[in-house]
């Protein structure tokens, strides 16, 4: 079942650049009545409200701070959709014994993983009281396959995958929509030493507010998600094969 954007009010959580901010700007584009930007530092969400006035609402919001997250359930009462997008690369490349990983990955599971939970289970009474609403989850090609390059990272995003499946099932008694969300690299600066070609955040955001609204509950956002995830879909180890081969 789709989901349409105009006249809903929406939070999007890291949106003081890349996809996030591009989401935003989708968002608006279609017709979003409200949108609320989140980002851990205020000061960092003066452009965008400045090219919203009146639509975009910046927010306060480190998703790893439970006060942080109160304040902003309780202050946005309003939203009906919320798209948890804040996420957090540590490291990449490097033996698999190399410590780094294990450090890294705390933080990475700890924004990615326990930031999206925490998240989602303060607006999910939002949610419900606004009608049920929706959720769109900004997961990772890498939730479906590990690229070994950021291999805690594709972890973290692949516990964002099985949290999206759980939030479909627990919170469809409250009418809730849960929409999986899987780009490919993204011209970002989390992306930018990845050695792929990477699409633009605009055309990545327009491809998530047009999957939202068309109900599509897995959203590959950019050609090389598509591929990936058509793949996926038909056969899982066959992915994991090429991306061995990949590596060398």
């Amino acid at each position: 079942m789709g989901y349409p954007i105009k006249g809903k009010t929406a939070l999007v959580t890291g949106a003081n650049r890349g996809i996030g901010e591009a989401v935003v700007e989708a968002l608006v584009a279609a017709g979003a009545a409200k949108v609320y930007a989140a980002a851990r530092q205020l000061t960092d969400l003066a452009p965008l409200t400045a090219r919203h006035r009146g639509r975009v609402v910046a927010l306060q919001l480190d998703v790893t701070n439970p006060a942080q997250i109160a304040a902003a359930a309780a202050a946005a009462s309003d939203v009906q959709l919320l798209v948890n997008n804040a996420g957090f690369a540590g490291h990449s490349g490097g033996a698999f014994t190399d410590p780094t990983w294990i450090t890294a990955g705390r933080r990475e599971m700890d924004v990615n993983f326990f930031g999206t939970l925490a998240v989602t289970q303060a607006f999910a009474p939002v949610l419900a009281r606004n009608g049920g609403g929706a959720i769109a989850n900004v997961a990772s090609v890498a939730s479906l396959v590990n690229f070994a390059l950021l291999a805690s990272y594709s972890a973290s995003k692949a516990a964002v995958h099985s949290l999206t499946q759980a939030a479909r099932v627990m919170l469809k008694g409250q009418g809730t929509q849960v929409f999986g969300v899987y780009p490919g690299p993204i011209d970002t600066r989390m992306a930018e030493g990845i050695p792929f070609d990477k699409a633009s955040p605009a055309d990545a955001a327009k491809a998530i507010v047009a999957g939202i609204e068309a109900g599509n509950e897995e959203i590959f956002p950019d050609p090389m998600s598509q591929g990936m995830g058509a793949g996926y879909l038909a056969n899982p180890k066959e992915i994991e094969r090429q991306m061995i081969a990949m590596a060398g």
